[in-house]
């Protein structure tokens, strides 16, 4: 999927098509937007928002949508409508576990289609500078003095697995975020790991922390979102959702998987 190399000893400078013929270069694959699935009505109108704010930024390319369950489109049906044209997949999750590693790229291999899957969304800065961007919308502000720093700290909540690296990803996600907030930030889960954020929370309040906020580290309004806002002391962000930053980082692990070596391919 990658593009063809460009003919520099021809006068008109055209690229050569895989049938040997000259012309334009073939099109790039459609970005297919991998969610999760939610029976949260919220959910699927937050991806779709994101969805409308990829197509904004780069209005050429073909944008689709599929799940792995609980919502329609399934990823399988969205992939046989593609009609045979060429598709990245990119997960709508922020970080490895078992759908990034097993689910996706299984479907993907099934397809009637050529398929490669990018990389989850996170860790990246732009994942950070959402996270950043929904806790000052939630309140939160620079500690004003050293006191303030040494009582303030992050919660950063996120669904949880029991694959080590997806415990790596947020614990790298909740390094880069503290970096730029300057507090501490503990990653908590909703399921499958520890701690819950009610533990981290105590935890933190046995420390001395006692300005606590929660970081939403979930794409899109559910359960486990819901759950871990109900254990927040005070102040807790919204998720993620369609911020203009989570459409550039989907941009991004687009033309990452574009790239020569940038996503596996499936086919």
């Amino acid at each position: 999927m990658t593009a063809h190399p460009t003919n520099r000893t021809g006068p008109t400078n055209r690229t050569s098509h895989p049938t040997g013929r000259t012309g334009t270069p073939p099109a790039r694959p459609a970005l297919v937007l991998v969610a999760h699935g939610s029976r949260d009505p919220r959910a699927l109108g937050t991806v779709r928002a994101l969805l409308d704010r990829v197509r904004d930024l780069r209005p050429a390319l073909p944008v689709h949508l599929g799940h792995v369950e609980l919502n329609e489109p399934l990823l399988p049906a969205a992939l046989a409508a593609l009609g045979g044209t060429d598709a990245v997949l990119v997960p709508l999750l922020v970080g490895r576990g078992h759908h990034v590693k097993r689910d996706i790229p299984e479907m993907a291999a099934a397809a009637p289609v050529r398929a490669r899957v990018a990389a989850p969304l996170g860790p990246h800065p732009l994942l950070v500078e959402t996270l950043y961007a929904r806790l000052v919308e939630a309140g939160w502000r620079t500690p004003a003095d050293e006191a303030e720093r040494r009582a303030s700290a992050v919660v950063l909540a996120a669904a949880g697995s029991r694959d080590p690296d997806s415990a790596a990803d947020t614990r790298r996600t909740a390094r880069l975020l503290a970096e730029r907030l300057g507090v501490p930030v503990t990653p908590a889960y909703a399921s499958a790991a520890a701690p819950t954020v009610r533990a981290a929370v105590r935890a933190l309040a046995a420390r001395g922390r006692h300005r606590i906020a929660v970081a939403s580290c979930f794409t899109a309004p559910g359960r486990f979102a819901a759950e871990c806002a109900r254990a927040a002391p005070r102040l807790v962000a919204k998720p993620l959702g369609a911020h203009p930053a989570m459409a550039r980082l989907i941009l991004h692990r687009y033309d990452q998987a574009c790239e020569a070596g940038g996503a596996r391919d499936a086919a």
